[in-house]
């Protein structure tokens, strides 16, 4: 597969110009992130490389350095050309189940399986070019509108943005924390702990194998602040129905901290599950999403009921899950 390095070499003959004026908002941001503003289909690491190759102009001067400060009024070029990225940037027409919509904000209820964001392996058929295709308009809205991602194999509720000013928003509302996500999960193993746990353990890249994320020493290892609350809802002989409440956003957060636990949440093999009965994906359900509008400032609240193969495991394995029974965050 070529790399990014090749692909500056490549589809000579497709090239688009790209102009951008500074504004006054971005007056003394990097050069780089500036370009993400004006072409956010391509990523940031191939936006460098063409300012190390001469393709992006500043006031009509080759600009040599990502970390260049750049100024209100500058005029930037930049010369691109088509990489698979790119070219993932595309409306693709699918059924998608439309929580709740206004000028401002969709809520999709996201099914397990769907890719959400483009990337190697999956540069079509995402969600993105779900949403491309659904809202025309969300095109010039960076990565589609989309603040907060689900794993491919995890369901449940996702909101996304409507225009540039929400989405800024609502990713400033998911940092401070006043964005409940709520989760449900089936783990392996009864619960023996108390009924609410909270887990507080940073989460970097597993060292003995990149593909995965792990629980690490920040003192000797990369790694991030991650916070999960697990509460206790209900046990059987196989294992337990427990919510999960996330306080960050890391990588595979509740699949790493369950595990942590001793609780491998069903059907995850990258963390210990086994898949049993029909359920052959994480046990991960994003059940509940509450969060202020970023408009209107009105309280917006959602609920999900668990997918047919989440609800079939709880059956198989007599698991009882109240959808009245939300727990509040602390």
């Amino acid at each position: 597969m070529p790399n990014d390095s090749e692909e500056l070499e490549d589809a000579a003959n497709d090239v688009e110009w790209r102009k951008l004026s500074v504004s006054a908002e971005q007056h003394g941001a990097r050069l780089d992130k500036a370009l993400v503003d004006a072409a956010p289909e391509f990523s940031r690491n191939y936006l460098q490389q063409l300012i190390e190759a001469g393709r992006v102009t500043i006031n009509s001067q080759p600009a040599r350095k990502a970390s260049h400060k750049v100024k209100a009024g500058d005029e930037l070029v930049i010369e691109l050309r088509p990489t698979p990225q790119s070219q993932a940037f595309k409306p693709q027409a699918m059924p998608l189940d439309v929580v709740f919509q206004d000028a401002h904000i969709l809520v999709i209820n996201k099914p397990a399986g769907l890719v959400v964001h483009p990337a190697p392996g999956n540069w079509s058929g995402t969600l993105l070019n779900g949403l491309l295709a659904y809202d025309t308009a969300i095109a010039t809205v960076p990565r589609a509108g989309i603040v907060h991602r689900l794993d491919k194999d995890t369901s449940g509720l996702m909101v996304v943005a409507r225009s540039r000013t929400v989405m800024d928003a609502l990713v400033q509302s998911i940092a401070a924390r006043d964005v409940s996500r709520q989760y449900l999960a089936v783990a392996h193993r009864p619960w023996t702990g108390p009924t609410r746990q909270t887990v507080d353990t940073p989460i970097g890249r597993d060292p003995r194998n990149r593909l995965r994320m792990a629980v690490v020493d920040l003192d000797s290892q990369a790694g991030k602040a991650a916070k999960t609350d697990v509460v206790f809802l209900d046990n059987a002989d196989s294992g337990c129905l427990v919510r999960c409440i996330l306080h960050t956003g890391r990588t595979h957060q509740i699949r790493v901290h369950m595990a942590s636990l001793g609780h491998p949440l069903v059907a995850d093999v990258v963390y210990g599950g086994v898949c049993v009965a029909a359920m052959h994906r994480q046990a991960l359900h994003a059940t509940h999403l509450a969060f202020d509008h970023p408009v209107t400032g009105v309280q917006m609240t959602f609920d999900a009921p668990p997918p047919e193969d989440f609800q079939a495991l709880l059956a198989a394995w007599g698991l009882r899950y109240n959808p009245n029974a939300r727990v509040e965050n602390p």
